[in-house]
């Protein structure tokens, strides 16, 4: 869609054409007028008139008010009168209802426009909504979207260098800073650009940690209208242990998300699948992520997506992604993707093959930074073409932790909850007791053991016999469904990449692995 520049020559072409209506879509109906009257400006030969219902009828160049009467009506007849007595007359209109479909105000400015056309006048609308094809035909549509990252960038920038001068303030942003700015900006209106940076410039300062509360700012604008909801982020969800190839390749991508992609083809991450073992770390992951990028995190729940009439849940799908989109940068998490995407080919509605189709295109085609996590417990279940190469840029296995990963896991839930570490000694036993545990087994132990410790209002060192007979009363999710984890570690390890780096996991339990069968 046409930027600000763009859609200034756009306007300056119609004028000159004299196309008898010119229809101007936009949610910023100031930057429209700033574009009309720069192509008026183009123009100075022919009168522009403009009419809102608050200011009534204006000179666009004197600013001078033409009549006292402040309607609609009266405008129009105004207009009338204009187009009959001289040529090149220009009619802008703001603030009209009632043009979305056939109604008496919509027919009466078809009329005018058609006494327009007759003596090479032009009538302007500004508007959000669309507006009946009777009108909307008898010349040409431009719609001004919001502003770009170039334009917001201007914005940004402008301000800061504005305050920077002033010895009041204590501006430390660079020019990486401003960039990342206007980047998580992008999706906001030039006037709520111009609101947010003003109200953070308000505590006098600009420090590198105020480019966070940048997206708190655009949750307050979206609010929950976008099919999306903010999940809020602790410290404490950056730590995750295990998961070292995933951890590794993550690093990796921290910095393309941050890059400038403006003048290049190369287009930022689209995101990863988790499969594997539940409780192993894949929604946990998720909210890693987010929290050591230093992005928002949403969660997209694709269940309440479904809706009961026809086309219901395309719309709401569709409105969700472009939700994504306009709070973007972003981390967006799925969970257990595969219960609102599984059974595409026999839905018999069609439903979800359309959901998968939606879904597809806007991995394939969106351009925003928006870094997407799926995680799922039974891929078999999800349409194979959501796994193919250039829907996702990796397919992660999570399998049970080995031994060390255990070891990090213990000693990091056991810091977290009692403030403690296990000496090598019980680590050692915790490890081998933990024997088959997913990390969700882990954290559930200790903090039992953290609450028993609180309950008996103990601060001492941890307590060998009381930490091993806790860890010997769970029964895992590897011991309790032993087939099915043997089917999903099946098909992780063959076909996805092993988020610890290995493509088996020593000491797993027996009953997780082969099964004989006796001829």
């Amino acid at each position: 869609m046409p930027n600000l520049a763009q859609t200034r020559d756009r306007l300056d072409r119609y004028f000159k054409a004299r196309v008898p209506v010119v229809v101007v879509r936009t949610q910023e109906p100031s930057r429209a007028l700033e574009a009309i009257r720069s192509a008026a400006q183009s123009n100075k030969a022919m009168p522009f008139y403009l009419h809102s219902s608050a200011k009534g009828l204006l000179d666009m160049n004197t600013q001078q008010q033409v009549t006292d009467d402040r309607s609609l009506t009266g405008a129009l007849d105004f207009a009338t009168r204009a187009f009959q007595s001289r040529d090149h007359v220009n009619m802008v209109f703001q603030d009209v209802d009632d043009l979305a479909d056939e109604t008496p105000t919509s027919r009466h400015m078809a009329e005018v426009a058609r006494v327009a056309e007759d003596r090479v006048g032009s009538i302007t609308v500004v508007t959000d909504k669309t507006v009946w094809p009777g009108l909307a035909r008898l010349g040409m549509t431009v719609v001004l979207d919001l502003p770009d990252f170039d334009e917001l960038h201007e914005v940004v920038t402008g301000l800061v260098e504005d305050h920077r001068v002033n010895p009041r303030f204590d501006i430390r942003w660079t020019a990486d800073d401003m960039r990342r700015a206007a980047e998580t900006l992008s999706g906001v209106t030039q006037t709520e650009a111009v609101n947010i940076i003003a109200t953070l410039l308000a505590k006098e300062s600009l420090l590198e940690q105020d480019l966070t509360e940048l997206s708190s700012f655009k949750d307050q604008i979206f609010g929950g209208a976008s099919g999306i909801e903010r999940v809020q982020l602790k410290d404490s969800d950056a730590a995750i242990g295990g998961l070292t190839a995933l951890r590794a390749w993550l690093a990796r991508r921290e910095s393309r998300i941050r890059q400038d992609l403006s003048q290049t083809l190369l287009r930022p991450p689209r995101g990863i699948m988790l499969v594997g073992v539940p409780g192993c770390g894949k929604s946990l992951s998720a909210k890693a992520i987010a929290q050591r990028w230093g992005l928002p995190l949403y969660r997209l729940d694709l269940g309440a997506v479904m809706g009961m009439y026809v086309g219901q849940s395309e719309s709401r799908l569709r409105e969700a992604l472009d939700g994504a989109d306009r709070v973007a940068p972003c981390v967006l998490w799925i969970d257990e993707i595969e219960k609102g995407l599984a059974g595409a080919g026999g839905d018999s509605s069609g439903v979800t093959t359309r959901l998968v189709g939606q879904f597809l295109y806007w991995l394939q085609e969106s351009q925003s930074k928006v870094f997407t996590v799926a995680t799922a417990n039974d891929v078999r279940k999800l349409p194979p073409e959501l796994l193919r190469k250039g829907r996702f840029d990796e397919l992660f296995f999570v399998d049970l932790p080995d031994p060390t990963e255990r070891g990090e896991i213990i000693n990091l839930y056991f810091g977290m909850y009692t403030g403690q570490v296990p000496g090598p000694e019980l680590q050692q036993a915790l490890v081998t007791a933990s024997e088959g545990f997913a990390g969700a087994d882990l954290e559930a132990t200790i903090q039992e053991v953290a609450w028993d410790r609180r309950d008996r209002n103990d601060a001492g060192p941890l307590d060998e016999r009381l930490v091993l007979e806790a860890f010997a009363n769970v029964v895992p999710y590897s011991k309790t469904n032993p087939e099915d984890v043997a089917q999903i570690r099946q098909w992780g390890l063959e076909r996805a990449i092993p988020a610890n780096g290995q493509r088996e996991v020593a000491g797993a339990p027996a009953a997780v692995g082969q099964r004989r069968v006796v001829l």
